[in-house]
């Protein structure tokens, strides 16, 4: 068993393999793998090598490329070399800002009173964000007669989706939730060994999944949405496939609806119908 371990771990991409599959990840869905990633993706694919029953790394790319298999295994591959953080309330001041100016513009224009406020996280990962939307969104609603939202969280990865469905989470991530919230919207599990919550149902009725690739070049989401997140997802693409996502997000975002980005992105030097409002806030013009 020591030697398969090892011979396993002694595995590694060809250079040329890597470049190649590098080059397919960046042109599929814009996540750039420069070569001080090779390790990792080497690591993350040996799972599918063991599964797919193949020798080793580069008869993976073998199989990808030259056995005509890249439809059937697409999504497995994309699976395996995604990098999924997410956290309830990342970033509170995006949270703190609709709370305090957003949700209240967007109510007195109709937005959840005359008409249902549509979100949308886009790279939702395993659910945090579009759940943290959903708390927000429902204690904010609690003030106004028959408030109405839904919450649509998309992402590229099929794993980190169907945790999201679920919504179960281990206890220790929602220590950023305010304990109120956690009272509210959470059930601990009866087997209290487990160490798990999940979200309440009437919070995840008001919250759909579905796979999407930031990349295509139409998305198969509803235009006028009020709220967009897409946090910490463009840093991951270059320059040209940043402002091309975020043309594309702009096209489905209401006039006077919000866009939301990570902290370490921004949208200098880009032809977008956007003015800023906060630091990486800006609202649709």
């Amino acid at each position: 068993m020591t030697g398969m371990a090892s011979s396993a771990t002694q595995d590694r991409l060809s250079q040329q393999q890597f470049r190649r599959l590098a080059g397919f990840i960046e042109s599929y869905c814009g996540i750039k793998m420069p070569p001080v990633k090779k390790v990792m993706v080497e690591g993350r694919l040996r799972r599918r090598v063991s599964i797919l029953g193949l020798s080793s790394l580069n008869a993976y790319c073998d199989h990808f490329f030259e056995q005509n298999d890249v439809g059937n295994e697409i999504i497995h591959l994309i699976d395996a070399v995604t990098t999924n953080k997410t956290e309830f309330f990342r970033e509170p001041q995006h949270f703190q800002f609709l709370v305090t100016q957003g949700l209240p513009a967007l109510a007195e224009a109709g937005a959840g009173c005359n008409r249902t406020l549509k979100a949308w996280s886009a790279a939702c990962s395993t659910g945090a964000e579009p759940y943290t939307l959903a708390m927000v969104l429902h204690a904010f609603g609690a003030a106004y007669r028959g408030y109405r939202h839904s919450i649509l969280g998309t992402d590229i990865c099929t794993e980190v989706l169907d945790k999201a469905l679920l919504g179960i989470y281990p206890e220790e991530m929602i220590a950023p939730v305010p304990e109120a919230f956690r009272k509210r919207y959470f059930l601990r599990a009866r087997d209290r060994t487990k160490r798990t919550v999940r979200v309440i149902p009437d919070l995840r009725a008001n919250v759909r999944f579905g796979r999407l690739n930031l990349m295509d070049d139409r998305y198969g989401v509803e235009d006028m949405i009020d709220i967009i997140f897409c946090r910490n997802i463009l840093i991951y693409f270059d320059k040209a496939t940043q402002e091309r996502v975020l043309q594309r997000l702009c096209h489905h975002l209401r006039p006077g609806g919000y866009l939301l980005i990570g902290h370490s992105e921004a949208t200098a030097g880009f032809s977008l119908p956007l003015r800023s409002v906060a630091p990486t806030i800006f609202m649709r013009e």
